[in-house]
């Protein structure tokens, strides 16, 4: 039998390695954003076509390279960072292992320009499926600009699996957003599709942090910042009531490299365990500086998993600096033993003796069944709060009002309104349902007391009336008044974009209108008459759909349906008349799953008679 193992071609194993680094476009965009800031460059340019399918082009002014180093660099395990293994272990570099280049040129069609400082011409290297096409000097700037074109133009397959443009432009966006935080005082710009994203200027972390997501997050951060023998801490968290319900906003940064880690993430959500309900997160970027032999970065294809050598006290720091933080800018409970606040409400300005109660004026020769004279001579002119008293002359023929009480219906009318008839108008009248605690209805049924959670089934309600509008396309929009506008985070632009379909479904009517902004000229009749932000709706809708997908992996559809219903049902503490909760219980029972809220609770709770007589051991 003759031998059956053999080497890979290079060609074929690129494409193999390619996978674990290349995954879709944003990891080609993480792996030269990298290497440009490995190069030195204090200014970085990311031009981005049909969300990274077509051209992703990093631009940078850092030191370039030879004309042997420029074709070197797409071999494979090629890399200036890395002589010997102990080298692992002092990494302060983003890159180490060699491979980025050569899995990109083995799935794309890469031009490169480059040009050291001290060379007065540069090189020109074109590439495509790991083959050289052509390499020759050229003229250009001090720096390197690297074009990846067709990405996955001989992996068909894989580029069949690539999401939407929208979609793919928002995982583009997450990773410059990463490494524009770690580096703020590198000078960044994103273009896409001729528009210009971001324009991101050398600047503190606060001021990088409010230029990536809005002029608005100035307000909502709360500085950190603590050293030990451990780790150095710094950077900031947010303020407790700007929390959100998906965990897009936390960043932690270890030696500039951004990372996830479950565990330090825990560290920052229990310094907030009694400000936050358990489903919102708060916006945190941190910055963790450590010795580099004390971690090993060297455990992930993506490089953004870490292994620490004292994880616990690291956990430790981090949960009490954030805690710290939270108490010295009184964002959490603080008392006070040296003041009393039990009479701090009852401070007036003026002193006891000139306060003088109000007066109430009658009249105690009042009869209402008397005659009018007597009934309009009040014995004296008297006040009532500073106002004069004029009662008015009781009418002649007041004794009519109740003359309807001796009205007899005529028994054939009655008879006339026939079996059927009668039937539906006493149900009508006995259909009574009671509010408890302005939480649940509470409802007599023939086995005993049936009690619904009113939050509950209006979500219900609401969810499969905007399922039903997002297949039928026909949801009702009512007109605001006032048109308002909206800005968004380019990542959440991006996302409303590829929604504005089903949205304008729902009966929203929204435009856009310039750079991460949209109008809001209506919203869904089936939100009432009630005074809505529809701003803060709009946000609230876009952050619940992020939420459903990442937790339930939902169709768009369901998710946007569901974040819709979330956000415009009435919630607990709410009030309600007896013929909202006849309209509300009517709906319900309509619906094709009426039992179960939209997260699969039990919306409907019944009590038996039989469980009632246990209760009280009957």
């Amino acid at each position: 039998m003759s031998d059956i193992i053999q080497l890979l071609p290079d060609s074929v194993a690129n494409q193999i390695a390619a996978g674990e680094v290349v995954q879709r476009p944003a990891s080609a965009v993480k792996e030269l954003l990298e290497n440009a800031l490995d190069a030195g460059a204090d200014k970085i340019q990311l031009i981005v076509k049909d969300a990274g399918k077509a051209l992703i082009q990093v631009i940078d002014n850092g030191c370039g390279m030879s004309v042997t180093d420029a074709r070197m660099c797409f071999e494979r395990h090629a890399t200036s960072k890395v002589r010997k293994a102990d080298d692992l272990f002092a990494i302060r570099t983003m890159g180490f292992r060699g491979e980025a280049m050569a899995s990109i040129a083995a799935i794309a069609q890469v031009e490169m320009k480059t040009k050291r400082h001290e060379d007065e011409v540069g090189t020109l290297i074109e590439i495509e499926g790991s083959a050289i096409v052509k390499q020759e000097p050229t003229a250009s700037p001090n720096g390197t600009s690297i074009s990846v074109k067709n990405l996955f133009y001989n992996t068909p397959a894989r580029r069949n699996f690539l999401k939407s443009n929208p979609t793919e432009m928002r995982y583009i966006i997450d990773e410059f957003q990463r490494v524009a935080l770690a580096k703020p005082h590198i000078a960044f710009s994103l273009h896409h599709d001729g528009n210009e994203i971001y324009r991101l200027p050398s600047a503190t972390i606060k001021q990088r942090i409010v230029h990536l997501f809005g002029n608005n997050y100035n307000e909502r951060l709360i500085p950190v910042e603590e050293e030990t023998s451990i780790i150095n801490l710094k950077g900031y968290i947010g303020k407790p009531e700007f929390a959100k319900k998906t965990r897009g906003e936390q960043f932690f940064f270890v030696n500039d490299r951004f990372i996830k880690d479950n565990y330090l993430n825990h560290a920052v959500n229990k310094a907030y365990a009694e400000l936050l309900p358990d489903d919102n997160f708060p916006l945190y970027v941190l910055f963790i500086e450590i010795d580099p032999a004390k971690i090993d970065v060297n455990v992930h294809p993506t490089k953004t998993e870490i292994k620490y050598l004292d994880e616990k006290s690291i956990y430790a720091i981090i949960h009490s600096a954030v805690k710290r933080s939270l108490g010295r800018f009184n964002i959490s409970p603080t008392l006070d033993f040296n003041q009393e606040t039990a009479f701090s409400n009852m401070i007036t300005p003026k002193a006891p003796e000139d306060i003088v109660p109000p007066s109430i004026a009658f009249n105690p020769d009042f009869n209402p069944f008397g005659s009018p004279k007597a009934a309009s001579a009040p014995r004296e002119s008297t006040t009532y709060f500073k106002d004069q008293y004029q009662p008015k002359e009781v009418s002649q023929n007041w004794g009519s009002l109740y003359e309807i009480a001796n009205y007899q219906q005529p028994a054939q009318t009655a008879i006339a309104l026939g079996d059927e008839k009668e039937e539906e108008a006493q149900t009508a009248t006995n259909k009574q349902y009671m509010q408890i605690h302005n939480r649940y209805i509470v409802s007599q049924i023939k086995s005993g007391v049936m009690v619904i959670d009113q939050q509950a089934a209006h979500e219900r309600i609401l969810y499969e009336r905007f399922l039903l509008h997002l297949e039928d396309r026909k949801g009702a929009s009512q007109q605001s008044l006032f048109p308002q506008t909206v800005s968004l985070s380019p990542g959440d632009f991006e996302l409303a974009k590829s929604l504005l379909d089903d949205i304008k479904s729902l009966g929203f009517d929204v435009r856009e209108f310039g750079k991460n902004t949209l109008v809001i000229e209506g919203i869904p009749v089936d939100l009432g008459t009630a005074n809505i932000n529809e701003t803060q709706l709009f946000e609230h809708l876009i952050e619940g759909f992020k939420n459903s997908q990442q937790e339930l992996k939902l169709t768009k559809r369901e998710a946007l349906a569901r974040s819709m219903a979330r956000n415009s049902a009435i919630k607990a503490g709410t009030a309600l008349s007896q013929q909202e909760m006849n309209a509300l219980i009517d709906e319900l029972f309509a619906c094709k799953t009426p039992s179960f809220s939209i997260s699969g609770k039990p919306a409907i709770q019944t009590i038996t008679l039989v469980e009632l007589a246990q209760k009280f051991e009957k």
